[in-house]
């Protein structure tokens, strides 16, 4: 009995049962290499919430409040004036000429012309010598005026020609009065008008001391001496 079922047994696993443990495992052998092929991204796939969610609301705002700008001022035109033809002065030119008004500084008698080419001889000094001026005779005491209007430019006690006032015109002259007495009427700075007394004769000039008492009067244009006579003309 127990010979009959082994060989029964023994027939099942030789036919029926040879297939059924090679189906088994071919079928053991497709699922472990579908697992194998199957890519990581399809494995790890998240899942996605596809439930409806409702719509995000925009808060309403305020439109901010649009202020018109100012309209411009309108232009006011100005007013259109006539060309006025206006006169200008003349032009001033500054004239080499001497003072208009010219007076003689004393009245009297020329006892000593300029000379500055030729040489005079000086009885004070013995010798010959260039006269730089006039000498007009007059009076201790006589007064001496201005020859022209100007300004005091200086008044000095020279070694030579003794009270000495100098004053400054316009053109570049320079009128100079000499052998005045110590004191004279005016100072440095003063200006003064055409025949204004300045001083009077005395004698003070050691270089023409032994000469009558007179005025040394004399005349500088631009630093130059000239002829008083020609600038009193």
């Amino acid at each position: 009995m127990s010979n009959a079922g082994s060989r029964g047994t023994r027939r099942l696993f030789d036919g029926t049962g040879v297939y059924i443990a090679l189906f088994l495992g071919v079928t053991a052998l497709a699922v472990a290499g579908y697992w194998t092929l199957i890519p990581d991204s399809v494995v790890d796939e998240p899942v996605v919430d596809e439930t409806p969610r409702p719509a995000a609301v925009t808060p309403i705002v305020a439109a901010p409040e649009i202020i018109p700008a100012p309209e411009p001022e309108p232009e006011v035109a100005a007013p259109v004036q006539s060309a006025v033809e206006l006169e200008l002065p003349e032009p001033v030119y500054v004239s080499p000429e001497p003072p208009a008004l010219i007076v003689d500084p004393l009245v009297g008698e020329t006892v000593a012309a300029f000379s500055m080419d030729a040489l005079q001889y000086s009885d004070t000094m013995g010798d010959w010598r260039t006269h730089d001026g006039v000498d007009i005779a007059a009076d201790p005491g006589t007064q001496v005026c201005a020859a022209s209007s100007g300004t005091v430019l200086d008044v000095r006690d020279d070694d030579l020609m003794g009270t000495t006032v100098v004053i400054s015109h316009d053109g570049g002259f320079d009128t100079i009065y000499a052998n005045l007495q110590t004191v004279p009427t005016v100072e440095v700075g003063d200006y003064v008008t055409a025949g204004q007394v300045i001083g009077s004769v005395g004698k003070t000039a050691l270089s023409e001391s032994g000469e009558p008492p007179h005025l040394h009067f004399g005349v500088t244009k631009d630093g130059e001496y000239v002829d008083p006579l020609e600038f009193l003309r």
